[in-house]
């Protein structure tokens, strides 16, 4: 049963190839997904590990949790089920209503 891992606190120059490397020294891995930037493409410092078995994901963590890794302390542990949140507007720019007359005549400029 694969098992995914959380990884932060990564430069933002990693690749997803050194994190697989570095992975596969403790089991197999299926896949590494660093996340990025929606808009810049940037890497946002942190990623997600899926371990082929929950010895091998066990393993890493135990030994890469808080390791030195390009120099900063990793954080590797289980990655938790991502949590519902409310949509709602969120604030920010809306792309509805807003200024104009009312809806009524415009007045007479002229």
């Amino acid at each position: 049963m694969n098992t995914k891992l959380f990884v932060g606190n990564l430069t933002f120059d990693v690749t997803e190839n050194e994190l697989q490397e570095l992975f596969l020294q403790h089991g197999p891995v299926t896949e590494v997904n660093l996340m990025q930037d929606r808009f810049t493409g940037k890497a946002r410092g942190f990623a997600f590990v899926t371990m082929e078995t929950k010895e091998a994901a066990e393993t890493a963590i135990q030994s890469l949790n808080g390791r030195d890794f390009k120099g900063r302390a990793l954080t590797v542990n289980e990655a938790r089920p991502r949590e519902n949140r409310p949509g709602g507007d969120g604030g920010g720019y809306r792309k509805s209503g807003g200024g104009g007359y009312g809806g009524g005549r415009r007045p007479n400029r002229y």
